[in-house]
């Protein structure tokens, strides 16, 4: 009488397991990453782009009473590096040049004048006005003449990048440029500027009414 024996799998060493597990891991961490850089296999799959987004609703409507007198542009370059403590640039650490351009404007808010802030004679050929200074607005980033010129980032940023849901994010280095673009703007010449061009805009229209002597001050 003959027995057929089964064959017994053969156990797998567990030098091998863990071997194996390392592949594994390195293939799935390094796939998507060098996907990017072949650009005849993407172009081969194809990809498509689809806008559904839904419908901008209207929140609120606000009067403006500010008067823009002046726009600056500005662009600044910056280098932001991260470092860790007692570990290498190339295991964790990152260092983005970012190019920022943006816009500052410059206002005088004509809705804080009040009647005794204007002076007309009894003639009404001669004004006085006293105006608030101008003042800054928020520094607004140019995203058409903003980028990235490199990103340096050590291994475990970018083996954090594969689990995150934004890996290029760059928050922080544009954060930065505009409050860079914002101190640049208190140092030059807007509202200066913007206060002339008030004045400017203000004699005018005055002597289109009729005034001959039209003057403008600022303060409060």
């Amino acid at each position: 009488m003959t027995t057929s024996l089964k064959r017994l799998p053969r156990r797998m060493p567990g030098w091998a397991k863990v071997l194996t597990a390392v592949v594994v891991v390195l293939v799935v961490m390094f796939a998507g990453v060098r996907l990017s850089l072949l650009p005849g296999l993407r172009d081969f799959f194809g990809t498509e782009t689809h806008d559904r987004s839904g419908p901008a609703l209207l929140e609120s409507i606000q009067d403006m009473s500010r008067y823009e007198a002046a726009s600056g542009n500005f662009q600044v370059v910056v280098d932001l590096e991260k470092d860790a403590k007692y570990l290498p640039d190339a295991l964790r650490g990152t260092r983005t040049l970012y190019v920022g351009a943006g816009t500052v404007d410059a206002y005088v808010d004509l809705g804080q004048v009040d009647d005794k802030d204007v002076t007309v004679d009894a003639d009404r050929t001669s004004a006085t006005l006293r105006l608030p200074h101008a003042e800054l607005g928020t520094p607004a980033l140019d995203p058409d003449r903003s980028y990235a010129v490199s990103k340096q980032r050590g291994l475990l940023d970018r083996l954090g990048d594969l689990f995150s849901d934004n890996p290029n994010g760059e928050q922080a280095v544009q954060k930065l440029a505009a409050r860079h673009i914002g101190d640049a703007a208190k140092d030059s010449e807007l509202i200066r500027r913007a206060e002339t061009n008030t004045t400017g805009m203000l004699q005018g229209l005055l002597r289109s009414l009729g005034f001959q002597e039209v003057r403008v001050t600022y303060g409060a």
